[in-house]
């Protein structure tokens, strides 16, 4: 633990308001080292983050989800313990929900859900501004134990909600149940090695990027500075006010000598040094600025010689963190909202075992041969098998064959079997 996290523990310590974990235990409040708005607003300001968001959020919960129950010989109500989950989710439109929820876990690592008389309302991003985590004391060693309690910020009235009608959707830091880290937050953090500072990568990239129009202005437009001998003071006087309401391009800009003695006429065009060149250290640093992304979406688009191979490379080594984030979406689902809607509803939540399956579920294939034998042998109807067959692009008229024409192709099906 570093010693700002120490001292951090120690002045933020207060007696446990919700209970303790152990007899005379105290609760550490633990607070977000960047501030969840901060991430926030670079994911809606940078186009950068907010496509990589997007796409992992996308990568993550876009494909949308199904839900299956345990048999009905293990639990005789499983079926309406499924029915109640996919009527409160299809109400409340969770899939819209874990899509927003997606975006705000990946930027900034963290989102709060409050579950208020049946309802989820997602709370604000900066909504929470502690988290107090009480301990365990066993002989001298202090555990985090439990979350004790989420503390609103003043704006949005103070106070302290109690653990079991927040859902927390996190990425894990090095505080148990206290605030995630999100893509985001990474690019905001700076870093401090032997007492120098290294200053956030996205702050590196936005000085950057605001520098670039204004040495645009300066040398795609150049000033030229032109000797003028024998200016007179007038004359000295008329560049001096051009120049001082001079625009953003470039200018002549003239001098002389008053004097009337001086060096013949001359034009100094004022140039870029060609010795600075700094495309190296800037393409480091953008290199860096998309690691902190996650994501080959940006380099896609901007690099040469970025082929389908490396593409199809970097889009698997994605899909590793992706399935990560899909299972603890997961278990955050099935344990925090589909077992308490079981149970809302009367049912046995461990017994009916209600999960949720990233995706569509998986149809059989049918082919035509299949269907036609089917019809053959009876098992589905004349006016099954046509309308099916329709799907496939058959043409069929709108009458159906008479009964005497099925029973002619079912003995035409039969001699050529006994043949």
């Amino acid at each position: 633990m570093s010693l700002l996290r120490r001292l951090r523990e120690v002045l933020s310590s207060v007696p446990a308001a919700a209970g303790a974990a152990s007899p005379g235990g105290r609760v550490f409040s633990d607070v977000s080292e960047v501030s969840l708005a901060d991430a926030w607003e670079l994911y809606k300001r940078d186009p950068a983050c907010r496509s990589s968001v997007d796409l992992l959020a996308a990568s993550t919960v876009g494909a949308g989800f199904y839900t299956t129950c345990a048999d009905k010989a293990v639990y005789a109500d499983a079926e309406r313990a499924k029915a109640a989950v996919d009527a409160y989710c299809k109400r409340v439109n969770l899939d819209r929900m874990l899509n927003r929820m997606a975006r705000r876990l990946i930027a900034c690592g963290n989102d709060f859900w409050l579950k208020a008389d049946g309802e989820l309302v997602p709370l604000p991003v900066d909504a929470v501004e502690k988290i107090d985590v009480a301990f365990m004391d066993r002989g001298g060693v202090r555990v985090p134990f439990r979350v004790a309690g989420y503390r609103l910020a003043a704006r949005y009235g103070g106070g302290l909600l109690r653990p079991d009608v927040v859902i927390h959707w996190r990425f894990e830091d090095d505080v148990p149940f206290g605030f995630g880290v999100g893509l985001l937050q990474t690019l905001l953090y700076t870093l401090r090695v032997h007492g120098d500072q290294r200053p956030a990568y996205a702050w590196m990239k936005a000085k950057i990027e605001r520098l670039m129009p204004k040495i645009f202005e300066k040398y795609a437009g150049p000033d030229v500075l032109a000797w003028v001998p024998y200016a007179d003071n007038a004359t000295i006087k008329k560049f001096e006010n051009i120049i001082r309401n001079r625009s953003e391009e470039g200018n002549w800009l003239f001098y002389g000598d008053v004097k009337g003695k001086g060096l013949p006429p001359q034009v100094l065009p004022v140039q870029i040094d060609p010795r600075a060149r700094f495309e190296y250290y800037v393409e480091h640093l953008i290199n860096q600025f998309y690691l902190g992304c996650e994501t080959p979406l940006a380099r896609l688009f901007s690099t040469p010689g970025f082929t389908e191979a490396s593409a199809r490379a970097a889009v698997e080594l994605q899909d590793m963190l992706v399935r990560a984030v899909q299972r603890d979406i997961k278990r955050t689902v099935e344990a925090e909202i589909f077992d308490w809607v079981v149970a809302s509803a009367g049912f046995d939540a461990g017994k009916a075992a209600v999960r949720l399956n990233w995706g569509s579920p998986e149809a059989p294939e049918i082919n035509v041969a299949d269907m036609l034998k089917a019809a053959e042998l009876g098992l589905i109807s004349v006016e099954e098998f046509r309308k099916n067959m329709v799907k496939f692009g058959w043409e069929l008229g709108s009458a159906a064959p008479s009964r005497a024409a099925e029973r002619r192709v079912k003995a035409g099906w039969l001699l050529q079997k006994l043949e």
